[in-house]
């Protein structure tokens, strides 16, 4: 019987992070890095990355809840029962396969789809740059990085992104007025 290998590094989705440790019960400070909150609080299978490591492991999430005004979850591993335990899993990344993914309602999309996408001038069509980051706000804003080297924040709504083609691989964008300009 062949043992099982562990997907690349591709086949994940990281979906947090862990800043610190809760207490001295072993519970872990989760940064997310996801929309969707019963990845912290239905327990079941996720692996940690730990810092330098290649290869993520398999660790069992007991329960979780979202800390208010803090933006962030705090959770219980199995097998971490102290404070001492959990501080040494500080900085490891949460991860889930990639094809586990929650399904999404029409005009949403997972961030990690939006990474790398090229960006262009609507009216123009012309290709301005390219998304580097999503950063989660009041509205999302696409981190760009423009041909010249700029980067710009544009926000991510309907009225500015109308076009997103996942299969071409492109977003096409109608910015107001001085948001490209230098």
């Amino acid at each position: 019987m062949q043992p099982l290998s562990t997907p690349p590094a591709e086949a994940w989705l990281q979906i947090g992070k862990i800043v610190g440790v809760q207490g001295l019960q072993g519970e872990l400070r989760v940064y997310p890095d996801t929309d969707f909150p019963e990845r912290f609080e239905i327990p079941g299978t996720r692996w940690l990355l730990r810092p330098g490591a290649t290869q993520p492991e398999p660790i069992e999430l007991k329960s979780g809840r979202y800390l208010d005004g803090k933006g962030l979850y705090i959770v219980r591993f199995a097998g971490v029962s102290d404070r001492a335990q959990a501080e040494a899993l500080r900085d490891c990344q949460i991860l889930v396969p990639k094809d586990d993914r929650p399904s999404l309602e029409a005009g949403e999309f997972h961030v990690a789809d939006l990474l790398g996408l090229e960006v262009f001038d609507q009216a123009t069509q012309q290709s301005i740059g390219t998304v580097i980051e999503i950063f989660a706000a009041g509205n999302d804003l696409l981190q760009v990085k423009l041909h010249d080297d700029r980067q710009v924040l544009i926000p991510f709504v309907e009225a500015i992104v109308p076009v997103v083609d996942l299969v071409q691989r492109r977003i096409e964008i109608t910015p107001p007025t001085g948001l490209i300009e230098p």
